[in-house]
């Protein structure tokens, strides 16, 4: 069976001609969709050692981990041209327990457009590829071998034990959960499995301390990281349970208003509670798709 196995960027079209020249084939979706920047477009190649993990950078902390656990990244800026982040991809080629072949990657630029790819079984990468761009919201989608499920789940407020996080298979959603609020950078990491026996059955955040309460009271398990790490909110946290029959397929993060009012339409749930009320951050909300 073929896998995606090889993952590169053309900033011009010298460098598409060179790609195209070395079989890679190209995803025709400007990366910098709606920003003033160059073109900037995504191309794959098949074979038989497949990547089995994609990251996004975009500032150098979350670098550290990922280069020294193995990733490889393609040293080209997705925002090049726009004034927006320092955006790069990086691909990882594992083989472990926590490891699922790619078979596929596509991109969307529109949330309408976005829920139904989880019925399709695909993927979402967190970090908008148009990150403080100011142009479309572009994400970055991939598809399996196998079904996946969430069976681990973890928070960070530093970077410094990214390594082992990495080695140790998980993925980390890659956008900050303190986005804009000027404190600690705190993101959510997880890992798969394809066996849904041991996924997560239920996911929760609670805002504040009623919330904190409750969830404690019901027995869920507390990921004991603040994702307000150094603001005046000191009450935002993940609660999950591995009791139940129905598992979680997918989570991720969402600041886009739009798909915040499209996922429910595809049935993907939306935990309205603003992982930045009362803060100066932007609005974030956790999504999970069951």
């Amino acid at each position: 069976m073929s896998y995606i196995s090889e993952l590169d960027v053309s900033l011009d079209a010298a460098e598409e001609k060179e790609l195209k020249k070395n079989y890679f084939r190209k995803i025709d979706v400007n990366l910098n969709e709606g920003a003033e920047g160059n073109p900037i477009y995504l191309w794959y190649k098949y074979g038989s050692e497949a990547i089995t993990k994609v990251q996004v950078s975009f500032n150098t902390d979350m670098t550290h981990g990922l280069s020294n656990a193995g990733y490889q990244k393609i040293a080209k800026n997705l925002n090049a041209g726009t004034g927006g982040s320092n955006l790069f991809l990086w691909y990882f080629k594992g083989s472990g327990e926590f490891d699922t072949p790619i078979v596929d990657i596509s991109v969307t630029t529109d949330a309408a457009n976005e829920g139904e790819k989880f019925a399709s079984d695909w993927e979402r990468v967190s970090c908008d590829l148009n990150r403080e761009a100011k142009g479309n919201w572009i994400h970055l989608w991939l598809k399996r071998k196998e079904q996946t499920y969430i069976c681990d789940l973890t928070a960070a407020d530093s970077s410094m034990s990214d390594i082992k996080r990495f080695k140790d298979g998980y993925i980390r959603v890659d956008e900050d959960t303190n986005r804009g609020a000027g404190e600690a950078n705190v993101f959510i990491w997880y890992r798969q499995t394809a066996d849904p026996e041991k996924a997560l059955k239920d996911l929760q955040v609670s805002i504040n301390k009623g919330q904190y309460d409750d969830y404690e009271k019901q027995g869920y398990q507390q990921v004991d990281v603040d994702l307000n790490k150094g603001t005046e909110d000191k009450n935002v946290f993940l609660w999950y349970k591995k009791e139940g029959s129905n598992p979680i397929k997918a989570i991720g993060l969402l600041l886009n208003e739009d798909a915040v009012k499209e996922y429910p339409k595809a049935r993907v749930t939306v935990i309205l509670r603003n992982l930045n009320q009362g803060n100066k951050g932007l609005a974030e909300y956790l999504y999970v798709y069951q």
